[in-house]
């Protein structure tokens, strides 16, 4: 609105200098001009000028995918997405989650958006529908497809509005997108869906199952595993992150992209390194063992402490600075028997925090302060 004014204040300023220079120069012609054809000459200009000004605020071109960013199927996820629509990426973390969809609900440019391999929390999901609705409001095209355990009136609520919601708890999310959009995707699609499977522990599942079929075993797990740990290696890197999602969409693989066995090689030697200080630092209570990691990332450490302590889960986690919060990592043996993301999601809002995933991995961001309660009353909901 600024702009507009603007330009009618100059057109008023030009149009008086005129009338003031044809009054001193030519008397009569200023006698002659009926004011309404200056009328119509000035309404003409000022029409063509807002139209002209308006008409490119008005086109919605942008497709973007917001995807996570700590594992392979969210990167995964969104080089199908890449590969099927094109568009830009966005990798964010958990934390860093809620940030990114504010962003993008304010551009004006957005068309549609894809929302991969995201779960929420009791505490974030309120704002997660109210931030959707008000996109197709503005007729923005919304995608929402996860793995995560979500509440039904979650999912009711979000196809009300008419969000496309694509949400399987027993296929990952990459292997999701692949089935939903095969058809827009080429064959090495596949194969980039099966390694995602791989690297969350779903590839036994219906979909998964089939397309590790197709390959090699060994041939995908050497992928799969060189793919996570340039993953986790590079998560203060999202310049590299944004680059693997883009080779992942040209179909290349892992082997294809330079350095990546050579920087998986480096991770090997890290986590090996993480064993020996997992036997000297963990701790352990009647239903778990856990441990602060401070020189990794939790994930990486999750497993060795569940296996080295000896209990049916394990919980690691390291401290986020910036945040003022811990990230936290949760795994459990197959002889668990309760669901750790739904505990962990309602435990993780209790303390304001926020946190959810699957039966036997998931994750959660809680407050500094909170982190032994947090470990504390974990423990006492796993039954043996």
């Amino acid at each position: 609105m600024l702009a507009v004014k603007k330009s009618v204040t100059k057109k008023t300023a030009k149009s008086s200098t005129k009338k003031t220079t044809k009054k001193t120069g030519v008397k009569k012609s200023v006698t002659k001009k009926s004011p309404k054809s200056s009328t119509k000459k000035t309404t003409k200009k000022t029409v063509t000028k807002k139209v002209t000004k308006k008409s490119p605020k008005s086109l919605r071109t942008k497709l973007i995918c917001i995807s996570h960013k700590e594992d392979n199927d969210g990167i995964s996820s969104a080089a199908l997405i890449r590969q099927a629509f094109g568009g830009d990426a966005i990798l964010v973390d958990y934390p860093g989650q809620m940030d990114a969809i504010r962003q993008v609900a304010t551009d004006e440019k957005l068309k549609t958006l894809f929302i991969c391999d995201l779960g929420l929390s009791k505490n974030t999901q309120d704002e997660f529908i109210n931030l959707l609705s008000d996109l197709r409001k503005n007729k923005v095209s919304v995608t929402y497809i996860d793995h995560h355990d979500i509440d039904p009136n979650v999912v009711k609520a979000l196809e009300k509005i008419k969000v496309k919601v694509i949400h399987n708890v027993n296929e990952c999310t990459t292997v999701q997108v692949y089935d939903a959009f095969k058809s827009k995707l080429n064959d090495h699609a596949s194969f980039v869906a099966c390694c995602a499977a791989i690297t969350d522990y779903m590839e036994d599942r219906p979909v998964a199952s089939k397309l590790l079929q197709m390959y090699d075993r060994q041939f995908a797990l050497i992928s799969a595993t060189t793919m996570t740990y340039n993953i986790v290696g590079h998560q203060k890197d999202p310049d590299y992150l944004l680059y693997l999602v883009e080779e992942l969409a040209d179909s290349k693989f892992p082997h294809d992209i330079p350095n990546t066995y050579e920087f998986a090689q480096l991770q090997v030697e890290k986590l090996a390194q993480i064993i020996a200080k997992v036997k000297q630092g963990m701790k352990t209570m009647k239903n778990l063992g856990y441990m602060e990691i401070l020189d990794s990332g939790a994930s990486g450490a999750v497993n060795f402490v569940m296996g080295l302590s000896k209990k049916d889960v394990g919980v690691a986690y390291k401290e986020r600075v910036d945040h003022g919060i811990y990230a936290v990592s949760v795994r459990g043996s197959k002889n668990c028997k309760v669901h750790l993301g739904k505990i962990v999601n309602l435990l993780a809002s209790e303390l304001g925090g926020s946190g959810g995933g699957h039966d036997k991995a998931c994750g959660a961001v809680i407050p500094k302060p909170k982190i032994k309660k947090f470990i504390t009353e974990l423990n006492k909901k796993i039954k043996n």
